[in-house]
């Protein structure tokens, strides 16, 4: 790294966010001779992005910190179109009410990360809705088409993967690689903004924008992937048996969200203090050297500072004080994870896997059945030995709550009420 002479390049490198770049040492000589505007663009296919999106963040927010000007790209035009790459089948088509509906979730999610404003290193978010609403197609192809060679684009690694699968590639899918270059292109007229980064599996489209800017405008750009993370055992960063591990509160708790990391596998603890928190990186080498149950530290250093970024320290702390109550204090702690259920649903009695369902303790019935087959399902503590229980207010202990732990450390309360 004695190369580089940006202090951007250096960190990103030594945090481990590059995988790819068209021209490091030119863009490391732009980084560190000027502010450098770089975009990421976020499609909007969820109410919220989900903990795989957090690298692309980070990133953003480490250029920032190193006195650069990250661009936010909501993909409200292409989200009408859906992103191939890493897709084995066609994403189905959303409406605009949804899109636009994802769109203020996702938002909310870089307010904790990037500083907005009109500064000269303020971020700003932009749509790109804005100019691919109103696109003329036949000027378009006209325009730009003539710039896209169909030989290159099939030698993309995410279209040959979908082809040599056999599975169906619409053209409307092939657009978007289309549509995301044009986007560079605009980026750079309205904000000069020379660095497009984004997810390995994204190479193939910055490579098209890199190409169509300098062929329209005579201009160099540059492109930066990060590498695409899986656990330790192979799991996809940002999933669970239960489902996606959301960074908006409304869809999964602050406590859930540390306990996501609080449950890192041994292997990954250095990886993801590099990726997911600021901790410097001589004590993050301090940290990873730990073994044994003296690693759970470590883990229990990271789920702070990954959860106190997302959620606030308030968050982090209350979070860390449930766990130690419910865990290593082995008491019912009220920071739990807590849904109101009214008592007269209860009445008639409830099925256990459905509850399980709700608390998001199982992503469906079916996965609810097997967990408590498997002995892995408790209620008030005790293991459930019939899958077709139901369960009434009678389980619910003097102040009305009623606990569902899935394995030993995911945990719900049912608060009955009136």
């Amino acid at each position: 790294m004695g190369q580089y002479k940006s202090e951007f390049i250096k960190l990103a490198i030594e945090r481990g966010y590059v995988h790819q770049s068209t021209d490091l040492t030119g863009l490391d000589i732009e980084a560190s001779s000027n502010t450098l505007t770089a975009y990421i663009g976020f499609d909007c296919t969820a109410p919220s992005l989900h903990a795989g999106s957090l690298v692309s963040i980070m990133l953003l927010r480490l250029l920032q910190k190193t006195g650069h000007k990250p661009i936010v790209l909501m993909g409200g035009g292409t989200s009408k179109v859906g992103d191939p790459s890493g897709k084995e089948e066609t994403r189905k088509l959303i409406n605009n009410e949804t899109i636009a509906k994802n769109m203020e979730g996702i938002k909310k999610n870089f307010k904790k990360y990037l500083t907005f404003g009109n500064g000269p290193k303020d971020a700003i978010m932009v749509n790109n809705n804005d100019w691919l609403n109103g696109l003329d197609y036949i000027q378009f192809l006209r325009d730009y088409g003539r710039h896209f060679s169909i030989n290159r684009m099939l030698g993309f690694e995410s279209i040959k993967q979908r082809l040599a699968r056999k599975q169906h590639l619409t053209f409307l899918e092939f657009n978007y690689m289309v549509f995301q270059a044009y986007d560079f292109l605009e980026l750079a007229r309205r904000h000069n903004c020379v660095l497009q980064m984004g997810g390995s599996d994204q190479w193939g489209n910055i490579l098209n924008g890199i190409e169509l800017t300098r062929r329209v405008e005579d201009k160099e750009l540059f492109g930066l992937t990060t590498p695409l993370l899986t656990t330790a055992s192979g799991v996809k960063m940002g999933k669970t048996a239960a489902g996606a591990v959301w960074l908006n509160a409304d869809l999964l708790s602050p406590y859930d969200y540390w306990q996501y990391w609080r449950n890192t596998e041994d292997d990954d603890v250095g990886k993801f203090l590099r990726l997911f928190t600021e901790i410097p990186t001589d004590e993050i080498v301090k940290l990873e050297k730990l073994k044994g149950s003296e690693l759970n530290t470590a883990k229990k250093v990271l789920a702070d500072a990954v959860t106190a970024l997302c959620h606030g320290k308030t968050a982090a702390q209350k979070s860390r004080l449930t766990a130690y109550q419910t865990f290593e204090k082995g008491s019912t702690a009220a920071g739990l994870p807590t849904l109101n259920i009214p008592r007269k649903e209860l009445g008639v009695g409830i099925a256990i896997f459905e509850l399980f369902r709700r608390g998001n303790l199982s992503s469906s019935n079916g996965e609810a059945r097997r967990l408590i087959r498997g002995g892995g399902a408790r209620l008030n503590d005790s293991i459930i030995s019939s899958e077709t229980m139901m369960v009434s207010d009678v389980h619910a202990d003097s102040d009305g709550i009623i606990k569902l732990s899935a394995g030993k450390k995911r945990h719900i309360l049912f608060r009955v009420t009136k």
